[in-house]
């Protein structure tokens, strides 16, 4: 079993969750709906999501609207194709 081929900086359990979160929609995800499913605190995801965000895995933009402004995050093209062959080169070793 080779697991050197994983991306480690998708395969943190944080991060992981993230990017498994955004890949499962097409549009964004606010911060504090990502805060609430994953159960993370706003400076744990903060801090995954600003790595993720520095390897052009992750896009934010902040919105302002009414009341106080909110955070969308969502996956970049890269971060997508990061994560699909993360996901392919776990399906090889679970086959193995």
């Amino acid at each position: 079993m080779d697991l050197s081929k994983l991306d480690k900086l998708i395969h943190e359990k944080a991060r992981l969750g993230i990017m498994s979160l955004l890949a499962s929609r097409a549009e964004h995800w606010a911060f504090q709906d990502l805060k609430s499913e994953l159960k993370m605190s706003d400076g744990n995801l903060i801090t995954h999501l600003r790595t993720l965000e520095k390897a052009d895995f992750v896009l934010s933009e902040k919105i302002e609207g009414l009341g106080r402004p909110q955070t969308f995050y969502e996956l970049t093209e890269e971060g997508r194709s990061a994560f699909e062959s993360y996901l392919a080169e776990l399906e090889k070793i679970l086959r193995r």
